[in-house]
């Protein structure tokens, strides 16, 4: 079976998949942008599932049910913080996306919406982040799991071009 891989526009916890991704901090406790926005639109469930779960590894993910949301799943992804480049912020946030796609190919997920991790608050200049994702969104697609569609979702428009040229 083929993944169909997307960029929209638009806001990521309005949307009808079976799991989103939140760019989650290590902690796993909300924070601003897309967290903040997750955690308020779930409800205070996610919250406590997240303190549950303890703290989360750069490069790493965890899942939660979605709670209020359409989404059935949360999966938090710790991705880097911006060094400058020569910290293993590349090789992190491939991780981060990795680690993502194998949870949700655990549950048996079919559909799933990133947005794009680090480049808010932890500063990963978005034209850098980009391509690492959809590389490494394209290498899990070509193997065997139970996804069928992988989204990019993207609040700002500017992300969401990219994204699009990106995937074309």
């Amino acid at each position: 079976m083929s993944v169909r891989l997307r960029a929209i526009h638009g806001d990521i916890v309005a949307l009808d998949v079976d799991a989103i991704v939140n760019a989650a901090n290590s902690a796993l406790c909300g924070g601003g942008g897309v967290d903040g926005a997750i955690h308020d639109a779930a409800g205070p469930e996610l919250q406590e599932a997240c303190r549950k779960l303890g703290r989360c590894d750069f490069g790493d993910a965890k899942i939660t049910p979605g709670f209020r949301l359409k989404a059935a799943h949360v999966i938090h992804a710790v991705g880097p913080v911006w060094r400058g480049g020569g910290h293993g912020e590349a090789e992190l946030l491939a991780s981060c996306y990795r680690r993502s796609l194998e949870i949700a190919a655990e549950h048996d997920i079919k559909s799933v919406a990133f947005p794009s991790i680090s480049t808010g608050a932890f500063r990963y200049p978005i034209e850098q982040a980009a391509p690492i994702a959809v590389a490494t969104v394209r290498d899990f697609a070509a193997k065997p799991s139970s996804l069928s569609e992988v989204i990019f979702c993207c609040f700002e428009p500017r992300d969401y071009n990219l994204y699009r040229r990106l995937l074309a």
